[in-house]
């Protein structure tokens, strides 16, 4: 999966450097960060209702549009992705407290 990642990260990236008429993505990054987000936001929430909804094919779909846009929003912020996949090695290495994990639910 990383490979993939990596690979559609880099086309989005490609993408923005060299525009191609007709390209979504291109779209996305002439329009800026604010319909990007916007896109980002959408696709959150389809992902939700998917899932809610209880169909595994049309949730697996909408993740993958979710992790696109997330992508693009990456590109346009010059977040790489070694950064993100460094934090959530991180963060997979560490043990938590499940004290504060469930202190943390109350919370949210």
């Amino acid at each position: 999966m990383n490979e993939t990642l990596e690979g559609l990260y880099q086309v989005i990236r490609q993408r923005k450097e060299e525009p191609q008429e007709g390209s979504y993505t291109c779209y996305l990054f002439e329009k800026g960060l604010d319909k990007i987000l916007k896109k980002v936001g959408e696709e959150c929430s389809e992902t939700i209702i998917a899932a809610k909804n209880g169909c595994p094919e049309d949730t697996v779909g909408e993740i993958c549009d979710l992790f696109y846009h997330l992508l693009v929003m990456m590109v346009e912020q010059e977040i790489p992705l070694e950064r993100v996949t460094e934090v959530l090695e991180q963060r997979r290495q560490k043990i938590g407290n499940l004290k504060t994990f469930r202190q943390t639910d109350r919370e949210t």
